[in-house]
């Protein structure tokens, strides 16, 4: 696919220098040197440059653009250079780190709204730069440039599989941060971990000029997707697309191609963007799985894009979904 690495959270350029992750010496260098920049995250959240209080008020539909970063010297990471993790270095050579502070706890937090299917809340650290809060990565994520979408995405994603995996898989005694942020070793059996990435595919099932889509109970009212579902052990890409499609929607495929990947971390998936050409029209919805499946035409998917169709509403933008419709309706999968 010719714009495959144009999706977000993809293909920004991003040295992880990999090499230094086990070398304590170059990390402290990194950090204490005047290059280094950290982002904090707060429960999956990066911190943002906000936008000024009279443009929010010209337009409450702006979002931020960009991530706000820290210098190391900075008393919010006084000593928090253990438990970070190293992202890489820049394009511009900066070294970048993520710390995460969710043991933090906002005055009047509303936990409600982190838990919405979209979360506009914004926490503002007392003693972070005026201007600057922790925003929900899906909120933003194609509003941020390329290297910063890959650099919080990347953050989120390892920090999340610390929270998750904390403890040894192996004898179950709790294990230490390691290598950077990117390993954890168990003191008990020496067993080591790594982040772990759950393999996904999101398919575009086709048949003629029509395109398979569906909705999950709880999405907004007329929101549809394309049909997505974890792949299993032992399995491949093309029979996980043909078996999701299949129990969801009991449309059968025939031809499988690959097109794109997208980093998901929410929490950690990698997505595997892949073609589908049906063999028929003909729909069983699995209630067990989806809440409604449609097929809907390439005119009427161009409407869905233009914001004009009555019932449908398009996927979030810089999802892998909305990625592959819109190459789909451009004619640029190929």
């Amino acid at each position: 696919m010719r714009q495959a690495e144009q999706v977000t959270f993809g293909g920004s350029g991003l040295d992880r220098a990999a090499h230094l992750r086990d070398d304590p010496a170059a990390l402290a260098a990194l950090w204490e040197g005047g290059n280094c920049r950290i982002l904090l995250i707060w429960r999956g959240k990066p911190l943002c440059a906000l936008p000024s209080e009279v443009a929010v008020a010209s337009d409450s539909a702006i979002v931020p653009e960009a991530l706000a970063w820290i210098r190391p010297d900075h008393p919010m990471v006084t000593g928090a250079a253990a438990g970070a993790v190293f992202l890489g270095i820049c394009t511009a050579g900066r070294a970048r780190f993520s710390v995460d502070i969710s043991d933090w706890q906002p005055d009047n937090l509303d936990d409600t709204a982190l838990l919405g299917f979209v979360d506009s809340s914004e926490q503002r650290h007392p003693d972070l730069p005026q201007g600057t809060g922790f925003v929900e990565l899906r909120r933003i994520m194609a509003q941020l440039s390329r290297e910063d979408a890959e650099l919080a995405a990347t953050a989120r994603a390892v920090f999340g599989w610390h929270h998750s995996h904390g403890y040894c898989a192996c004898c179950g005694a709790k294990s230490d941060m390691a290598q950077a942020g990117w390993q954890r070793v168990c003191p008990s059996c020496d067993a080591a971990h790594f982040p772990r990435t759950d393999p996904v595919v999101i398919m575009l099932i086709t048949h003629g000029d029509a395109v398979l889509v569906g909705r999950s109970p709880g999405w907004p009212e007329g929101m549809y997707s394309l049909l997505a579902g974890f792949v299993e052990p032992g399995e491949t890409l093309e029979a996980a697309v043909r078996r999701e499609t299949a129990e969801e929607t009991g449309v059968e495929v025939g031809a499988v191609s690959y097109l794109s990947s997208q980093p998901w971390p929410f929490p950690m998936s990698l997505m595997f963007g892949c073609a589908g050409e049906a063999l028929g029209r003909e729909i069983t919805i699995d209630p067990k799985e989806i809440e409604d499946a449609i097929w809907v035409s390439r005119q009427d998917m161009m409407t869905v894009f233009e914001g004009e169709h009555p019932d449908i509403r398009q996927p979030r933008k810089g999802a892998i979904a909305h990625f592959l419709l819109q190459n789909w309706l451009a004619d640029t999968l190929d």
